[in-house]
């Protein structure tokens, strides 16, 4: 019998329409002899699914279940496939863990960990993972230009502590430039944090539960064409993404050490993509995404077609994952 897939796209964060990008390409790959999807696109004011009928039904958040022409729809398995609050900080992952409904991401604590990178850094520094000097700004306080310079040096990047897509982010060169890079940031969030720049080789490497068992995807190098890897360069084809990244063995090795130590000691499901610079020899952790941008462009689709698994597996295996 099928099963009935619920596959959330949206959310209140500037990543909506990347989100719902990536819930089309879901939605699209989906095997659709296993499973009936019903996209949901969750905003502010409304949580809804639009009917091959044209009209627009609301979500029952009691029980996160679907009232539609052909019956009432309760869901097997909820794909979450948003990028930013709700799905990707804990909120979302709270409520379908209250409600019992199976969902593809991560729990809810793991989501709230790592969606916030100064959380997320002080958990796995005790591990050994390195990571760049850092400081941090809650809104209101002052932007102590020299205490900052000297905490983290210049150039740094000024960075919003809870968003993602690079919104909010700004490299500074100048001390004059910090306060207008902490306004920008605090457009996306009252928390900031403000990280030294590391200049190395920068790789991104996902880690997915895949049949039962924790696998590490080829890496990718990431190469952009601006001064980072900024929004131009992650969505507008200003960098280029190089699968397998061209790393030597001994740093391909320790990285994936790494990515399936975190994914172990953080006890997460689901996909992770996190990224790191490669300084000489060593390898500095940046952030990791617990929901990462699932179209046939985004980084974690491709590490999975070089493993030869196609989207449809990618996407199956996430919901079987999820209901065992």
């Amino acid at each position: 019998m099928k099963k009935n897939i619920a596959i959330i796209m949206g959310g209140y964060s500037s990543e909506h329409g990347i989100s719902l990008k990536s819930g089309a390409v879901v939605e699209k790959h989906l095997d659709k002899s296993r499973f009936t999807s019903y996209p949901v696109i969750i905003e502010h004011t409304s949580w809804y699914h639009i009917h091959e009928n044209g009209n627009r039904y609301e979500v029952d958040r009691g029980d996160f279940s679907l009232l539609l022409p052909e019956g009432k729809i309760h869901f097997d398995c909820v794909f979450n496939a948003i990028h930013g609050t709700p799905g990707e900080d804990g909120l979302l992952q709270a409520y379908f863990e209250l409600l019992g409904i199976p969902q593809t991401s991560c729990g809810h604590y793991q989501a709230a960990l790592t969606f916030n990178k100064r959380d997320l850094l002080s958990a796995i520094k005790p591990y050994g993972i390195q990571c760049a000097a850092s400081y941090f700004l809650n809104e209101g306080d002052p932007v102590a230009a020299d205490e900052i310079v000297n905490a983290v040096g210049l150039p740094c990047f000024v960075k919003a502590n809870r968003a993602g897509s690079s919104f909010g982010i700004s490299k500074v060169y100048e001390k004059s430039e910090l306060e207008n890079a902490v306004k920008k940031a605090f457009l996306e969030d009252d928390q900031v944090i403000i990280e030294s720049f590391l200049e190395g080789t920068e790789v991104s490497v996902g880690v997915i539960t895949y049949k039962g068992k924790v696998l590490v995807l080829p890496m990718t190098e990431i190469v952009s064409e601006n001064d980072f890897f900024d929004y131009e360069a992650k969505y507008l084809g200003k960098s280029q993404e190089i699968t397998p990244a061209r790393i030597n063995e001994q740093h391909r090795k320790e990285i994936a050490r790494l990515a399936r130590e975190m994914y172990r000691v953080l006890k997460m499901k689901g996909y992770t993509r996190s990224e790191f610079i490669l300084v000489g020899d060593i390898p500095f952790l940046l952030e990791m995404n617990t929901t990462p941008g699932l179209t046939e462009e985004s980084i974690l689709p491709q590490q999975a077609k070089a493993a030869g698994i196609s989207l449809e597996e990618l996407f199956g295996s996430a919901i079987e994952e999820a209901l065992k």
